[in-house]
């Protein structure tokens, strides 16, 4: 794989969409060949073909001319390069002539300027060669390297010139140029002296210099003095979100249309304006913007203000974690996806794996690619590709594209990654075959290879077929294209065989390859290869090339081993260095993923999120005081090495460095030959306690320091002797520890050492503010050591805001103690602060001026608490995780150390302090504080007041002189055999512990009738009465004692409690009788079952096989299908359908020779109607939508349920109000059914139909919408209905009499009678083998009354068997009814006939006039 990131090829192309399809570069040749396909279909003749000739000819002879004014300009060259040589000979021999040594021509000027300003000193040296110019401050040599904020070195046409940026008193010096060149050397000086402003004096800005200093030249700004006001920190961010790094900046001078240089970097590359980051510089701000985090995005950012001056800069972290994965526990995105060898269907992608410390491991990568224009993401493998790197095929040419992975895990699969930087699928031989030859009067001539090659009929074979890239899936093949190709557009085809197989494979036969690169899938592993190309153009397909060496797929680069030791050392309260060996084979390394767990807690945490190249990394976010162990994994494009050993466990605590320096240097007092000085402690100690201080003492206008103090001073104050009267001093101090002398102090003000006698006390010192919270905060100070004409008798303390001028008094009358709450500030604001002795002659001089206070309290602020520990010893405790091990917990009460070690004891470990009161009493009470040094101003106070003493006093008294805590008080419960049972419960008893009952002051015995035992193990004791009598009523109490602890407990027993008791005593030894025989574990109850079947249901116990069970119903008793079989312990009465008439009193019996036991249940009243509303619960659950059901009397509304009994209580509805039953709305229901009839419905009664039927705790509704067609449909049913039963009512009806069939004996006379009738009186007619009756003297028909209708025959014959029927009809219809006769003679058996059987009738429909 080519180590070029992005070709030259790629960098000139403009990635366009799918609309481009030209090479751009071959637009002559395409030309040209347009051209001369159009002139030879447009010239046919012979004279055309000469015309063709001659412009042919012309088009070489102008090649022709190319070539020679090629020629002509490479002799131009020559002869170019031969007058550089021959000048530069003689510039030789001049320089010779003009050596000289330097010769300074403008000498260095010494400068007075105020403190904070800066200087610039220049001189103008001349010599040859160059002079090389060093400068030297006090004759030690100045390296602007080493502190480029300091000093900057400019050299311009001669004149040479050093910086010195914000100068402060110890920039004053002698300062020295020495030029030096091979001839000699030359030097100049100059005295620089900076002088301090005072409080009645003003500092002149920059460039503003006051009239009476001395001007060695005209102000003028050569480069900006810039300072970092409010500078980035490490910062943490999670992948998707919007961030932006800003620093303020403060540029002097501040000028509109020049400024510094602002330049961005990660990772010590230049960041630019991008699609991902914005860059801003102004109004005093530099900012980066960040539109969309990517992992990508994490580095070290630095922000660098180039000037002519040098460089100014800041840098710092940024983390930026995964994004919550789409599924859980898949893993997180790969990022810096690049592309590699692009060529016309052929790319390399490329890319880094996530850390997947809290997932599990990455399985493999997909690859998507996109056509830039388009929104369509391809995938381009189907199987997941192990390494991260792969060959992607298949592009089309002069497209551009860009490209995303996905990683893949167990769990699924990852967010795609930041797309890669778009690249275009061009060949970069095109270019390489394309030259430009420029002629005259500014015209180019274009001249492709394709041009001067000729016609290539069938190309060549291509040549050095060889593998650029193996892996264990794939092999890349890399060609050259045959010389010469032709200028047809060439394709390949490769060919692959197995070392040995003596046969050949075509790799691409389907698909032709357009550019010499390849990649080769699909092969065995293990098995070498060889393979050969063949090129192809439209004329045919070349000779296959040379053979390559055989080939075996395998991963060259292989997983890295594991990094060597880890080693974490302290950095800061947030952060721990972590440094590692490398491993033993680092080559092709990614870098290194670092993983910190908290010590105990098996947990591991991912440190970076994109691999770092370096072997040392500050791992950020730690908790201050915890303890944490790292371990570190190199990765490669293959994975990740194993895991190193984890480092040794490591508190996370500043580093030891030297102390801070002391500041607030304050003159004390003064008797004309010493000077008491004060000063505040270092803010810092630099992890380690501070050993003493170093005092330097000089004169004024005196350059040299002298010591004060040989060895160290353990106290911030200390007296100067030996000093001059009236003489002015200045002072500095530094500090010490066990790692060295750090910075010193800046220098004091002048001090003169003249007596102080003026009768006002001096200066109170060491202010301190500690405990500072939202609105408030608590000053400190120490008395004054020069107290005046008179004792002191109080304080005043003044504040003000920052940028304010008048000062505010925070106390009307002077404090006696050297501390002062100050209230009612203003939280986010800053303030200083200035304490004023007073004494009888007035208020004296004011302290030195506090730094400036932020008033906002701290995440995280602790406070003081109180408490008791377990052998009852009272105290108040502290924790303070920012704690090191240079701490000191300095306990104070009334804001004084507290030294009395009668009254107290202080224990401190780790980062916990506690202090002890030995014998605590009212004179504790008071205000008490704590401070922790070596920490950013970590204080809380406590008000110890006589409640909360009583309250931890009270606390103490109970531990030391213990009671034994009860878990339960004295108590009492009825067992099964009517025994009462008295207990108590402790917390814990030892074996050693003593008991006793008293009952009514009298202690008892163990014995028969009180059983007293106790459970160690559970602290239980208790007393069981075996016989509860009246006699027993009472007091109860038990006492404890175990070693020292003591306690008891009392029961008082008297009236109804008592009675209570003794009832419950009595019922349960009854039932311990009545459980010796068979008997009902569980009475009588009643459940209802889903198919609306009421149970009545019994638990029994202690049966046998005698054991006999009866139901009994009202006294009577009950017959059951099937015996209960007793050994299930349970038995069942079903009632199937609920009624009243199943009301009663039902009972249940048990027994045998043991005895007997009888469970009652009364079924009626409350329990029939819980049991109706059950019922009405489970059937409800069953209702059926409400359907419409017409008849002849009109519509009913019906609702089918499982069960339905009138009692149970429902509602129907119509348009929401309530029905009640009627004659024109008749409610009633069946067995399983509700219905709703509405009788002679009208247009009245359309609407919304509900049912409603209640249980116990809800309700059931069906609803019908009795409306528009359905009501239609409906009355026209129920009137259809209502017609054909009026006519069913009035039709000709035969109503009774008429045998089935009829036996007779010949010669006697039959008679046929029936009634019939009709509204109106129907027709009557009889017939015979339905023929109509002949009626004569034998067959005689009449109709009597209208209803009475007979047939007669006389003296029947054997001819006269038959059916006879008779035909009844009116206009709404009729019957007839059907008799057979059967004659038998005289002698003859009498056939067989059944009785009673009458004749049934067959409909006649009405007429269709009817």
């Amino acid at each position: 794989m080519s180590s070029v990131a992005v070709p030259f090829y790629q960098r000139r192309h403009k990635h366009f969409d799918q609309s481009y399809r030209n090479i751009q570069t071959r637009y002559v040749l395409e030309e040209y060949a347009a051209r001369k396909t159009h002139e030879q279909k447009s010239h046919a003749s012979d004279e055309k073909r000469i015309k063709f000739a001659s412009e042919l000819s012309s088009l070489e002879r102008e090649i022709h001319m190319a070539r020679h004014h090629a020629r002509e300009q490479l002799d131009r060259l020559a002869i170019q390069r031969m007058v550089e040589e021959n000048m530069a000979l003689e510039r030789h021999v001049v320089e010779e002539k003009i050596s000289r040594a330097p010769e300074i021509l403008v000498r260095l000027r010494s400068h007075t300027v105020w403190e904070k300003m800066s200087v610039r000193l220049c001189f103008t040296v001349q010599g040859f060669p160059s002079p090389v110019v060093q400068w030297y401050k006090n004759e030690e040599l100045i390296t602007p390297a080493s502190d480029p904020a300091k000093y900057s070195v400019e050299n311009k046409y001669g004149v040479h010139v050093l910086h010195i940026n914000r100068a402060d008193f110890d920039d004053s010096a002698t300062y020295s140029a020495v030029a030096t060149n091979i001839h000699g050397q030359a030097s100049t000086n100059c005295a620089v002296v900076v002088r301090r402003f005072r409080e009645s004096e003003e500092p002149h800005p920059a460039g503003i210099m006051p009239f009476h200093l001395p001007l060695s030249y005209d102000v003028c700004f050569t480069h900006f003095d810039v300072q970092f006001l409010e500078k980035f920190g490490v910062t943490f961010a999670t992948e998707g979100e919007t961030l932006t790094l800003k620093c303020s900046v403060l540029v002097t001078p501040e000028l509109k249309r020049l400024r510094p240089r602002a330049e961005w970097y990660r990772d010590d590359v230049l960041i630019k304006d991008s699609k991902w980051t914005k860059l801003y510089f102004g109004e005093g701000q530099a900012a980066l913007s960040f539109t969309h985090l990517n992992k990508d995005d994490e580095g070290l950012y630095t922000l660098r203000m180039v000037t002519k001056g040098g460089v100014n800069e800041c840098s710092a972290f940024l983390f930026v974690r995964d994004a919550d994965a789409l599924i859980a526990g898949a893993p997180g995105a790969p990022m810096d996806v690049k592309c590699h060898d692009a060529n016309r269907d052929y790319v390399i992608v490329t890319w880094k794996p996530p850390n997947t410390t809290s997932q599990n491991p990455v399985i493999g990568y997909f690859v998507d690619k996109c056509e830039v224009g388009l929104e369509n993401w391809v995938q381009c493998n189907d199987a997941p590709v192990k390494i991260c790197k792969y060959p992607v095929t298949g592009l089309y040419e002069g497209r551009s594209y860009i490209f995303r992975v996905r990683a893949v895990n167990s769990a699924g699969i990852s967010r795609p990654s930041r797309v890669s930087e778009p690249v275009a699928a061009l060949d970069p031989v095109d270019l390489e075959r394309t030259q430009t030859v420029h002629v005259d009067e500014g015209r180019k001539i274009v001249i492709s290879k394709d041009d001067l090659e000729g016609d290539i009929q069938i190309p060549g074979p291509p040549t050095n077929v060889h593998a650029s890239e193996i892996s264990k899936t794939y092999v890349v093949l890399s060609w050259d294209p045959p010389v010469p190709r032709g200028r047809e557009p060439l394709t390949y085809f490769i060919e692959k065989s197995m070392v040995g197989s003596g046969s050949w494979q075509r790799v691409n036969a389907q698909v032709a390859v357009k550019s010499p690169r390849y990649a080769v899938f699909d092969l065995a592993e293990g098995k070498p290869y060889v393979f050969r190309v063949l090129s192809a153009n439209k004329h045919g397909i070349s000779d296959p090339s040379e053979i390559t060496e055989p080939i075996q797929p395998q991963d060259i680069v292989v997983v890295p081993s594991a990094p060597g030791r880890v080693v974490a050392t302290r950095n800061t309260k947030t952060s721990v260095v972590v440094q590692w060996d490398k491993p033993k084979h680092e080559e092709n390394l990614y870098g290194y993923y670092i993983d910190y767990s908290v010590v105990g807690s098996n947990q591991w945490e991912p440190a970076n999120h994109k691999p770092i190249n370096y072997n040392r990394f500050v791992v950020h976010g730690l908790e201050t005081g915890e303890q944490y162990i790292f371990r570190v994994k190199a990765v490669n494009a293959v994975g990740f090495s194993e895991n190193s050993q984890e480092s040794e466990a490591i508190k996370v605590q500043a580093a030891l460095t030297c102390p801070s320096y002391p500041h607030g240097i304050t003159l004390l007092n003064c008797d004309g030959h010493s000077m008491t000085l004060g000063w505040k402690a270092p803010k810092y100690s630099g992890g380690s306690p501070i050993l003493g201080y170093y005092i330097d003492k000089r004169e004024a206008n005196h350059k040299n320091w002298h010591e004060v103090n040989s060895s160290v001073i353990s106290r911030t104050i200390y007296t100067v002797e030996d000093l001059t009267e009236d003489a002015f001093y200045e002072f500095k101090i530094a500090a010490a520890n066990v790692v060295g002398i750090g910075h010193p102090s800046d220098p004091s003000e002048h001090f003169k050492c003249k007596a102080w006698t003026m009768p006002e006390p001096g200066p109170a010192y060491d202010l301190t503010v500690c405990e500072v919270r939202n609105t408030s905060l608590v000053l400190l100070w120490k008395a004054p050591v020069y107290e005046g004409k008179s004792p002191i008798t109080g304080y005043l303390v003044d504040y003000k805001e920052v940028d304010t001028e008048d000062w505010i008094t925070a106390n009307e009358k002077p404090t006696s103690h050297r501390y002062f709450k100050v209230t009612d500030l203003h939280q986010g604001h800053t303030y200083v602060f200035k304490v004023r002795a007073v004494n009888d002659a007035g208020v004296g001089k004011s302290s030195e001026i506090s730094e400036p206070v932020f008033v906002e309290a701290s995440p995280g602020t602790k406070e003081i608490f109180s408490g008791v520990d377990e052998e009852g010893n009272i105290y108040l405790g502290f924790e303070c995780k920012e704690a090191t091990d240079a701490s000191h917990f300095l306990w104070g009460k009334s804001y004084e150390e507290i030294e009395d070690s009668d009254k107290f004891k202080i224990e401190t470990k780790g980062d916990h302090s506690k202090l002890y009161f030995k014998h605590p009493d009212k004179s504790d009470l008071g205000t008490y504080c704590i401070s922790v040094s070596d920490t950013d101003g970590v204080s809380s106070s406590f008000v110890l007041d006589e409640e909360e003493l009583e309250r931890l006093m009270t606390l103490s008294n109970e531990i030391k002189n213990p009671t034994i805590p009860l878990k339960s008080e004295l108590a009492y419960e009825v067992l099964d055999k009517g025994e009462v049972r008295f207990w108590i419960q402790a917390e814990s008893l030892s074996p050693n512990s003593t008991y006793r009952f008293v009952i009514n002051d009298k202690e008892v015995e163990n014995g028969d009738r009180h059983k007293i035992s106790c459970d160690h193990s559970n602290g239980i004791i208790e007393m069981v009465m075996d016989k509860f009598t009246i006699d027993n009523e009472g007091t109860y109490t038990v006492q404890i004692q175990d070693g020292k602890a003591k306690n008891q407990s009392s029961l008082v027993l008297i009236g109804d409690a008592f009675k209570a008791i003794l009832a419950e005593s009595e019922l349960q030894r009854k039932e311990f009788l009545r459980k010796q025989g068979p008997h009902f574990s569980e009475f009588l109850y009643w459940e209802v079952t889903e198919e609306c079947e009421v149970l009545l249901a019994c638990k029994i116990a202690n049966t046998k096989k005698e054991t006999v069970f009866k139901w009994y119903r009202n006294g009577s008793g009950i017959d059951v299908d099937e015996a209960p079989d007793l050994q299930k312990g349970e038995c069942h009465l079903t009632i199937p359908k609920l009624s009243r008439k199943d009301e009663g009193v039902y009972k249940a019996t048990l027994s045998d020779d043991r005895g007997h036991d009888v469970s009652t249940l009364e079924l009626s009243g409350k329990v029939y109607n819980d049991i109706i509303l059950a019922l009405s619960r489970v059937s409800g659950k069953t209702a059926s939508p409400l359907k419409i059901l017409c008849t002849e009397e009109g519509i009913r509304l019906q609702c089918f349920l499982k069960y339905y009994n009138e009692e149970m209580k429902v509602t129907w509805s119509h348009r929401e109000s309530k029905i009640s039953s009627g004659e024109k709305m008749k409610i009633g229901g069946g067995e399983d059914v509700a219905w709703l009839q509405i009788t002679e419905p009208t247009e009245k009664d359309k609407g919304n139909y509900t049912f409603e039927i209640f249980s116990d705790k809800e309700s059931f509704k069906r609803t019908l919408d009795l409306s528009g067609q359905a009501f239609d449909d409906a009355l026209t049913e129920f009137q259809r209905l209502k017609a054909a039963a009026f006519a069913e009512k009035n039709r000709g009806k035969v109503i009774g009499g008429l045998p089935d069939v009829v036996t007779i004996m010949d010669g006697k006379t039959l008679n046929l009678t029936c009634t019939v009738f009709g509204n109106p009186d129907p027709e009557v007619v009889w017939f015979k083998n339905d023929k109509a009756l002949e009626l004569n003297e034998h067959y005689l028909v009449s109709l009597e009354q209208g209803k009475y209708a007979s047939l007669t025959i006389k003296g029947v014959t054997s001819e006269d068997s038959g059916k006879y029927s008779i035909y009844v009809k009116n206009k709404y219809g009729g019957e007839t009814v059907d008799v057979t006769v059967s004659v038998y003679r005289h002698g003859e058996k009498i056939p067989e006939v059944n009785q009673g059987q009458l004749a049934k009738p067959r409909l006649i429909p009405p007429s269709s006039s009817t």
